[in-house]
């Protein structure tokens, strides 16, 4: 027998696990995600998530309430009488009628090795700090923030250079395997939750456009995760002499430099291929993305715009 699932959700990391779930012949009741917002060229166009194309697209009706503060809203949700909810990045505190509004429970897809890295930017944060793991997590959700027991684990390798986008690709494909995992020993009988330990809580906050900024005078280990840690969004980024005038470049890649860049200033280019000194050693810049244009190999983006050597960036 297949579980009678609502699926909330809303950016691309929620897809997998949707699609995952449907292919596994569960039925899908309903999708909740989050309503359409303005986007397009022009910024007038109202744009359905991810998630709502998807389930348009299996044949999966969606709602998208902004809250679940009308009464309407939980009653509507209570009479799609689900066994389960499953809930991956649906962007959305839970009210407990939404939480209880199943016959087995909420359950939850979190990109952490919970408790550490509970909240909104597990992913980003846990580069930025310099973790060699992370995992994904499914959590049978209570009225806390990531705070309820962990049913399924899976772990994954943070490699020294990789960015923020190819762990979110690879942590939406090992949620998905997860959940479908987890629902079928939901529905066996046989799936066991263990509460989350007290030692070792941090919090994931949302990444805030004002610390985006690249400090050169940190240690180059921190800048690159730095770098890596907000690549490709929403972009780490620094100030560049370009045509005479200084301009705003994202960072989208980079690596620690074998070359020591004490006896120079951090934020000096070391030589004319964009090696930079740091507080503390130094990072080559490998891909470079100006405002408007194209995301640029490092050795391409100086044929353009050069960085001779003893140039200083900030």
């Amino acid at each position: 027998m297949a579980l009678r699932i609502i699926f909330m959700g809303t950016p691309d990391f929620s897809v997998a696990t949707l699609k995952a779930l449907h292919a596994a012949g569960h039925q899908i009741v309903m999708a909740y995600s989050q309503p359409p917002r303005p986007g397009g060229r022009r910024g007038l166009d109202l744009q359905k998530s991810p998630v709502h194309v998807a389930a348009e697209d299996l044949g999966i009706n969606v709602r998208h309430p902004l809250n679940f503060r009308d009464p309407a809203d939980r009653e509507a949700f209570a009479a799609l009488q689900a066994d389960v909810a499953v809930v991956v990045a649906y962007g959305l505190l839970l009210p407990e009628a939404v939480l209880t509004g199943t016959r087995l429970g909420a359950y939850n897809g979190h990109a952490s090795l919970l408790p550490r890295w509970r909240g909104a930017a597990p992913i980003q944060r846990a580069i930025m700090a310099g973790d060699a793991e992370t995992g994904m997590m499914v959590m049978k959700m209570d009225k806390g923030l990531d705070t309820g027991p962990v049913a399924l684990t899976r772990k994954v390798m943070i490699g020294p250079d990789v960015t923020a986008g190819e762990l979110h690709d690879a942590l939406s494909v090992v949620g998905a395997e997860a959940m479908v995992e987890a629902m079928a020993r939901l529905e066996a009988g046989t799936l066991e939750t263990v509460a989350q330990v007290e030692e070792g809580v941090l919090y994931a906050a949302k990444i805030d456009k004002a610390e985006t900024r690249v400090d050169f005078t940190r240690p180059a280990v921190e800048v690159h995760n730095h770098i890596r840690g907000l690549s490709p969004f929403p972009g780490a980024w620094t100030e560049m002499d370009v045509n005479g005038k200084p301009e705003r470049v994202k960072l989208i890649a980079s690596h620690l430099a074998e070359r020591d860049g004490a006896l120079a200033a951090p934020g000096t280019a070391l030589d004319d291929r964009l090696t930079i000194a740091c507080g503390t050693g130094a990072v080559s810049l490998v891909r470079l993305q100006k405002a408007g244009g194209k995301a640029l190999k490092a050795e391409d983006f100086v044929r353009g715009t050069p960085l001779p050597k003893g140039t200083v960036i900030a």
